[in-house]
């Protein structure tokens, strides 16, 4: 009698071997390469599986693809739906265009003009976008609505069997080039990717440990997993936008119950660093969901030591509007990056005698703004000041409390932070 990962593959009724050649027909089987200064820096071999070098620069045309190609002729004629403002939006509309069908997607108002740009170019003629909804969530009620009214079909970004096995196709492609992998690291948004991944590998490598990875603030998954079941967080930070989601799904999750050997959170910050590192010394331009698996290899250091890893890259999607966030995010991390506001003595000299006497000769000052636009000489400044190394923090403390300067940190203050920066 069938029990765990075989029992789930038997009921959902997965075909890997003819969703793979299916597949095949429109997404490339992307590039597994060993990364030379990763595998040096942990000790091990680390290779990278580069969907973001796929035809629409993730792998989630792979299930929008396999799950419209698998809808029975008629109900494919008469039309299909997505909710979308990302990667899964881009898939949808090029199956679409290849499948000479009518796609209609729905996304929010506040979507950049960059996304629907891409996800236009890669439909053409065949899809049409309706931008409804302040958010994602009225969005797709929006756009189920629409579905059922018009008896169309709509087609989830991860909750579904036929996505799940699209998604498979990236484990099946690993395998084929690589026999034998000790640790595999996936990021998790709705569970799509890494309940597909998972199948395959408890199924063809069950040796393999399975580590799935989250953004520190949309824990959903996680927090799925110590409930026994799928949660609705009360809010979440969307900034790593293609694996933040308030639930995971409900099958997506029965999955990855029994899959997942482990799962880890990894902060917005360490995934800003490791974008800009991927980009300075490997040429490699990810989106944030895409830098997830490389960016908690910190945390398992210890373990893959001398071992044989992968680590799927999903996607690189980036605007580059988003670059100066990524690289605050990321000097706020490294402890790079504090904002303060002073109130300087009311005396001339002054601010001349905080540059002199409390910066350290490498501190930079790439902020100064006075709070109060009349009056100024009697309010605070926001002073936003970048260090040369972490450790020259506690030293320009001392400075400031030897010197009698009325400070607050901004950086420990989550409303004012918000608020001001």
């Amino acid at each position: 009698m069938l029990t765990g990962p075989a029992k789930l593959i038997q009921e959902l009724g997965l075909d890997f071997s003819s969703t793979l050649e299916r597949v095949r027909s429109v997404a490339i089987k992307t590039p597994l390469i060993k990364n030379h200064n990763l595998s040096r820096k942990y000790q091990c071999n680390v290779f990278l599986k580069r969907e973001d070098l796929q035809v629409v620069r993730s792998y989630k045309l792979r299930g929008a693809f396999n799950m419209m190609s698998r809808l029975p002729q008629e109900q494919l004629g008469k039309g299909v739906v997505c909710a979308s403002a990302g990667n899964h939006a881009q898939g949808f509309a090029y199956s679409c265009n290849r499948l000479n069908v009518k796609g209609v997607i729905f996304m929010p108002v506040i979507t950049p003009k960059q996304k629907i740009n891409q996800t236009r170019m890669f439909g053409e003629d065949s899809i049409e976008i309706r931008l409804v909804g302040d958010n994602f969530d009225e969005c797709a009620d929006a756009a189920k609505a629409f579905t059922e009214a018009n008896g169309m079909t709509f087609i989830p970004p991860f909750d579904n069997e036929r996505i799940i096995e699209g998604q498979s196709t990236v484990a099946l492609e690993v395998l084929e080039d690589l026999s034998h992998i000790d640790y595999l690291f996936v990021p998790v948004g709705g569970g799509g990717l890494s309940a597909g991944m998972g199948l395959v590998f408890k199924t063809l490598s069950p040796s393999t440990k399975i580590i799935g990875l989250e953004p520190e603030g949309a824990p959903s998954m996680k927090e799925a997993l110590a409930h026994g079941h799928p949660v609705m967080l009360s809010q979440i930070d969307r900034f790593v936008d293609g694996a933040a989601v308030k639930k995971v799904g409900d099958l997506t999750f029965r999955v990855c119950q029994q899959v997942l050997d482990d799962m880890a959170l990894v902060p917005e910050g360490k995934i800003c660093s490791t974008i800009l590192q991927l980009y300075n010394q490997d040429a490699i331009v990810v989106e944030p969901a895409g830098a997830l698996s490389i960016a908690c290899l910190d945390q398992y250091a210890a373990q893959i030591k001398g071992k044989t890893i992968v680590c799927v890259v999903s996607g690189s999607n980036n605007d580059i509007d988003r670059m100066p966030e990524i690289k605050e995010r990321s000097l706020q991390y490294e402890g790079l990056k504090h904002y303060f506001l002073i109130r300087f003595a009311q005396r001339p000299g002054a601010l001349k005698e905080f540059v002199n006497d409390v910066l350290g000769p490498a501190d930079d000052i790439t902020r100064f703004e006075y709070m109060q636009k009349t009056n100024k000489e009697t309010g605070p400044a926001l002073v936003g000041i970048e260090l040369q190394q972490a450790h020259d923090y506690q030293a320009l403390l001392h400075n400031m409390k030897a010197k009698g300067i009325d400070y607050t940190e901004i950086n420990k203050d989550d409303i004012l932070f918000g608020y001001l920066i």
